[in-house]
């Protein structure tokens, strides 16, 4: 009879437990989404109205005008769509394979430059050469400018990101199928790329998502390598976009007239949440697609040695 007591009185701390998890998870959620929908709500919002009763969840009055005063150069917005895909896509894939390949060496107990390698990885955490030093050696030696190879090469390798993959590999790929491999005759590359990479899946995928993240989000490159139109990417396109917005609202003080009127009115805050939509929406697709490796390469790759 205690024990049937005890059994029921589990599976009812099981229930509220459960019900306490649910509930703490559902507030989690709604935290992470209401910054999202306070964003689109201002993004709808009319610019007079943000003045006076500022940020609200739902808008007091309606207003389109951001949206239209954003997408006034669709053509230019379609072209930096283009080029962020095809920069987000080809630096993933390139800056992933480059972060495999090394983080594969230095796993392997019998590479003799081991050391150093892992040791100039790990120097580069450390210490930069500078702004000017790397300018000159896209420029001057790699002639990184105003062309796609701009955009992503100088982002290839990620020294933290080949940390990871090597924690990766030593712990899910054990030596004794390299072995194996290796009397079956197979060599380094069909070892490396038969065997290893689907053993490293999770942790692949980890790191494609962190690149696919900077590699969308970037403008830096573009304001430093690029001042051809036809290769300015989303971000910066959106940058320049918001700099303009900012400046004709300054210069709104010291014009008189119609002029000023019309420069008050131009939107500024909703105007900058319509962007932030604009170019949230593809990278949110990306999550689904690399979700179920996610959290087993994040955990996995950051174990210590």
């Amino acid at each position: 009879m205690e024990r049937v007591t005890l059994t029921r009185k589990l599976m009812k701390f099981g229930s509220t437990g459960q019900i306490v998890t649910h509930l703490l998870f559902i507030m989690i959620v709604v935290l992470c989404l209401y910054p999202l929908a306070l964003v689109i709500g201002i993004s709808f919002t009319d610019e007079t109205s943000l003045a006076i009763h500022g940020f609200k969840l739902v808008p007091l009055k309606t207003s389109l005008n951001a949206y239209s005063f954003v997408l006034k150069e669709s053509d230019a917005i379609l072209r930096a769509y283009g080029v962020t895909l095809l920069v987000t896509v080809m630096g993933t894939l390139s800056s992933t394979l480059v972060i495999a390949l090394y983080a594969y060496a230095l796993s392997r107990k019998d590479f003799r430059g081991r050391k150093f390698f892992s040791f100039m990885a790990f120097f580069t955490l450390l210490f930069s050469g500078g702004l000017v030093p790397w300018y000159m050696l896209c420029v001057n030696l790699l002639h990184l400018r105003n062309n796609v190879w701009a955009l992503f090469l100088p982002y290839l390798m990620n020294a933290w990101y080949v940390l990871i993959m090597r924690t990766f590999y030593k712990t899910n790929v054990p030596d004794s199928i390299i072995e194996s491999a290796k009397i079956d005759g197979a060599g380094e590359y069909t070892i490396f790329f038969r065997i290893v990479i689907h053993l490293a899946k999770p942790g692949l995928a980890t790191i494609a998502l962190f690149n696919t993240i900077v590699f969308w989000n970037d403008w830096w490159l573009p304001l430093m390598l690029v001042n051809d139109p036809q290769w300015f990417n989303l971000q910066f396109l959106m940058y320049r976009v918001q700099s303009n917005i900012q400046y004709l609202s300054s210069m709104a003080g010291n014009t008189n007239g119609a002029t000023a009127d019309i420069l008050k009115r131009l939107p500024s805050r909703s105007a900058q949440m319509a962007m932030c939509i604009l170019s949230i929406g593809p990278i949110v697709m990306a999550y689904p697609f690399f979700q179920k490796y996610f959290v087993k390469g994040i955990t996995i790759g950051s174990l210590k040695e």
